[in-house]
């Protein structure tokens, strides 16, 4: 199990160096003020790329601590019972999950499975998140050259408008020696970035990375090689052995079944009695009704309910309507 934090604890190592090398370039180097007054802007770039990648590693890392860690309870789980008998641990499954699901279909089939090109397929996307990140490194590095170039023409743009406003206008040779001096400093800080960050820094932990998905992929092929070897063979004693494994699980569903089934009687008796309950009276003069009483009760008060609020909206009427309907009702005594 130890082994399974292998990969993160490197990550964190380096994690802790990559910082420090960086905190060392803005104090050493001042390149915070630099960054701030960059016109180019390509070493803000180079830093939100870094900061990517480095968060796109981290996440990765975890993935593979994870698998790591379900594929040594796996490898407990066929210790002790075989191919037939190993079930995901966690609520998700994992992708070292799908690889045994998929051994077990390519074993019921009889056939002889390849372990190295079905790993090669399954952790896939592993492999592919490792290779971008080392593809960013070698981005930031091309982003350094990139910026050494416009750092250059910056100051060759700079170096003409001095020699230009050379003994004619003194502001416009100073503006001219800054823009120079700017253009030297975006080529000296963007292959600096570029070859740290993307050079070194990133790719260390792309490889770091790729290692932990080399090292998962040994774990595997071993368990398979020594704990599961003899279940790729079609013999007589193997499909004994799945069959007793079909049997257990099929025992499990049968009592879960039945467990279900009693609680479900338990339920419906319960209902009974509470229905029993309600229909039938009571033996004290507690004043509790049966259910048919309460049900025409209910009915009675509906009945007072509406009278009432039909008075209401009598007397809430105008005085003009309530004096036209005592008109209307002498009208109707007269007649």
């Amino acid at each position: 199990m130890n082994k399974a934090y292998h990969t993160f604890i490197m990550w964190l190592i380096w994690g802790a160096a990559a910082t420090t090398i960086y905190l060392g370039l803005y104090l050493d180097t001042d390149i915070l003020e630099f960054l701030s007054n960059d016109e180019s802007k390509i070493t803000w770039i180079i830093t939100m790329l870094f900061v990517v990648g480095v968060i796109s590693s981290f996440f990765l890392t975890v993935a593979i601590t994870g698998e790591y860690i379900e594929a040594a309870e796996q490898q407990n789980l066929a210790a002790n019972q075989g191919l037939m008998g190993l079930e995901k641990t966690g609520k998700k499954p994992k992708t070292v999950n799908h690889f045994f699901e998929s051994l077990k279909v390519v074993a019921s089939n009889n056939e002889s499975p390849s372990i190295e090109t079905l790993l090669e397929m399954e952790y896939a996307s592993l492999s592919r998140r490792s290779h971008v990140i080392e593809i960013m490194g070698n981005l930031l590095i091309t982003l350094g050259l990139i910026g050494t170039v416009m750092g250059l023409t910056l100051t060759l743009t700079g170096l003409t408008t001095s020699l230009d406003a050379l003994g004619q206008d003194q502001d416009l040779l100073l503006a001219g020696l800054r823009k120079a001096m700017g253009g030297m400093g975006t080529a000296f800080y963007t292959t600096l970035l570029g070859a740290v960050l993307g050079g070194v820094l990133l790719r260390i932990f792309a490889l770091i990375t790729e290692n932990g998905i080399g090292s998962l992929h040994d774990f595997i092929t071993k368990t398979c090689m020594v704990h599961l070897s003899a279940d790729f063979k079609p013999t007589v004693e193997r499909d004994v052995r799945f069959l007793n494994v079909e049997l257990d699980a099929l025992g499990s569903k049968v009592h879960n079944l039945k467990a279900a089934f009693s609680d479900t009687k338990e339920s419906i008796n319960d209902f009974h009695e509470a229905v029993k309950k309600l229909h039938s009276t009571t033996d004290d003069d507690s004043g509790v009704y049966t259910l048919r009483e309460t049900l025409r009760m209910q009915k009675y008060y509906r009945v007072l309910i509406r009278q009432e609020l039909t008075l209401m909206n009598k007397l809430n009427r105008s005085w003009w309507g309530r004096f036209k309907n005592h008109l209307d009702t002498k009208d109707d005594d007269k007649e």
